[in-house]
């Protein structure tokens, strides 16, 4: 979102729900690292991503080993209740089926907390 949209993701966040603790897993970082080898848009997000993943608390899950990155990233918000940003609409589904709040992209400029 950062290097599609230009927006501060941490200021972003502060502005919607004050004070947090970003937390990102280490099985999204090995990702992200990954496809910071791309070359082009995808990626010099990749590299964002992965350069504001550092700044948060890495997260080591149990069930790293099992499912995608995507499955992982939502089982570890249901089992502690945090919110999730995304603007993966599987992803975002799956979270608000157990009723996991979501912050996701509005109209390509703002972040929104989303609940259902």
């Amino acid at each position: 979102m950062p290097a599609q949209f230009s927006i501060d993701l941490f200021d972003e966040l502060r502005n919607i729900i004050g004070g947090f603790e970003p937390i990102v897993l280490h099985s999204v970082l090995r990702e992200l690292e990954g496809l910071t080898r791309a070359k082009g848009r995808n990626g010099a997000a990749a590299r964002l991503g992965f350069t504001m993943g550092e700044r948060c608390t890495i997260a080591e899950d149990e069930n790293e080993s099992a499912g995608s990155v995507d499955a992982q990233v939502i089982d570890y918000a249901i089992r502690h209740k945090c919110l999730v940003v995304t603007n993966d609409r599987r992803v975002r589904d799956e979270l608000f089926a157990h009723g996991i709040g979501v912050i996701s992209m509005r109209k390509q400029k703002k972040l929104e907390l989303l609940r259902r």
